[in-house]
């Protein structure tokens, strides 16, 4: 690799820069563990009940509505090849100050997944070795992922191709235990498609109220894309890791639920038991041993996703102080060493374990509502930068390069219809959440523009790399 794409993205502060280690194989790890190979397992229990066990149906049906979002995602990379991601695609497109609101909303969506990350690795790691206290696993989860962050790109690249090695491996040990139970118990070949359809229990209106909740297996793919100064020849990897991502999520989630529908059927899960629902399958077919297995993955899977989420939060942060939409001397600067956004990564990390702290203390006092609020309100900003991307995408290629195939007009135009209808839907509680951050932020823009009479954010494009 020659030192020129090493290290050729935007200069920041000190004349630093993002440097360009990343490749495909790279991009679509670090989306998996984001979203995690497991990302099915916790919401299952809710999905099979909404759906009347018609869990890979919904699965599958989530997989081509958020490839709608996921090929927008990559066409605007081609354009854009820039860590700020939606917020640089509705900037350039839209307006500046849709940008900067779309940016903001995301800003949520980043600072959201690294705290619930360290708040359930920390009641996880309780679990397992019970001494310490919930403060100090959350100091100690919040610490190791600053520090696997602050070592640099590649090193969080190596970090996350272990951990999705170990929850694949995991994922491919349930399967066999599965398989095996199976091949004692049922012989009937119309038995292997009623996960599919179940005369008896399939219900339109259940399987869209299922696909809604199914959607959030995929949430993370898009963190992909804030690493377009990172990854090497991003008008091409950035599209094609995303639509994999999403593809592989897809598929793996839809072996997964398949084989756990086959153990279980349609039967609904009863309320105190609707989140371990999958661990209780696991039991059911492999005992103790296979449940402590399951249970200890889904740490291992919400480290990776602290981890890379954290990863996404620091460039996307990187971005708007760049383009002066947050103060710039900290948020645009870049290390001269390691060619990270290391005060971002330090203030995402700090955010974590406050918020962490802070979320246990009002969980106690509502009864854990407040942990199911803000896991749910992750999704608030994360929707409207969905939105805002497809939009953009459709302003782009339709608007202003005039292409009429339906391929660049309906992809666009029904990853938004999609993505606006979940938003609107989301609980009372987070929407009202969503709305105060989204007030403090405009609010914040309109004090620094003057009543937005003056310029607020600049989009300054990355040079492309040398190409071979």
């Amino acid at each position: 690799m020659t030192q020129e794409n090493q290290v050729s993205a935007t200069p920041a502060a000190g004349g630093a820069r993002l440097s360009r280690t990343l490749g495909l194989w790279n991009l679509i790890i670090i989306g998996m563990v984001i979203i995690q190979p497991t990302a099915p397992m916790g919401i299952y229990g809710v999905i099979s009940n909404k759906a009347h066990g018609h869990v890979v149906t919904t699965i599958l049906l989530a997989m081509v509505a958020m490839l709608f979002t996921a090929i927008s995602y990559g066409r605007m990379a081609r354009v854009y090849p820039s860590a700020g991601s939606a917020y640089t695609y509705v900037g350039q497109e839209i307006h500046s100050a849709a940008g900067y609101i779309v940016g903001w909303g995301m800003v949520m969506d980043y600072l959201l997944n690294p705290l619930i990350c360290t708040a359930f690795c920390a009641k996880a790691a309780m679990n397992i070795l019970p001494g310490p206290s919930y403060y100090v696993w959350i100091l100690v989860f919040a610490a190791f992922f600053t520090w696997t962050n602050l070592r640099g790109i590649q090193t969080s690249a190596q970090m996350n191709e272990a951990l999705c090695a170990g929850m694949v491996l995991v994922v491919l040990l349930f399967l066999g235990v599965v398989a095996r139970w199976l091949w004692h118990t049922h012989h009937d070949p119309g038995f292997y498609t009623r996960p599919f359809y179940e005369p008896q229990t399939f219900h339109p209106a259940g399987i869209f109220a299922g696909t809604s909740v199914a959607v959030l297996t995929y949430i993370g793919f898009d963190a992909v894309s804030t690493l377009s100064e990172e990854v090497r020849n991003p008008r091409r990897n950035i599209l094609l890791a995303t639509v994999l991502v999403c593809l592989i999520t897809g598929v793996l989630s839809g072996v997964e639920v398949y084989a756990a529908q086959l153990v279980w059927g349609s039967a609904p899960f009863s309320s105190e038991h609707v989140e371990s629902a999958f661990a209780i399958i696991s039991r059911q077919v492999g005992g103790r041993v296979l449940f402590q297995i399951i249970n200890f993955t889904l740490l291992i899977a919400n480290m990776g996703s602290g981890m890379g989420s954290q990863l996404a939060a620091g460039r996307l942060l990187y971005g708007m102080g760049r383009g002066n939409a947050l103060p710039a001397s900290f948020f645009g600067a870049i290390d001269p060493k390691r060619h990270i956004p290391r005060n971002n990564i330090f203030a995402v990390g700090a955010f974590a374990l406050v918020g962490a702290a802070v979320l246990e203390f009002f969980s106690g006092r509502l009864g854990g509502g407040a942990y199911e609020i803000g896991a749910e309100a992750l999704n608030f900003g994360a929707f409207i930068a969905f939105m805002g991307v497809n939009a953009a995408a459709f302003m782009h290629y339709v608007g202003r390069e005039k292409r009429r195939s339906p391929g660049f007009w309906l992809v666009p135009i029904l990853g938004f219809v999609i993505c606006g209808f979940i938003w609107i839907h989301l609980s009372k509680p987070a929407l009202i959440l969503g709305s105060v951050w989204m007030t403090v932020g405009i609010v914040y823009g309109a004090i620094r523009t003057k009543g937005f009479r003056s310029e607020l954010v600049r989009f300054d494009l990355p040079p492309e790399e040398a190409q071979p």
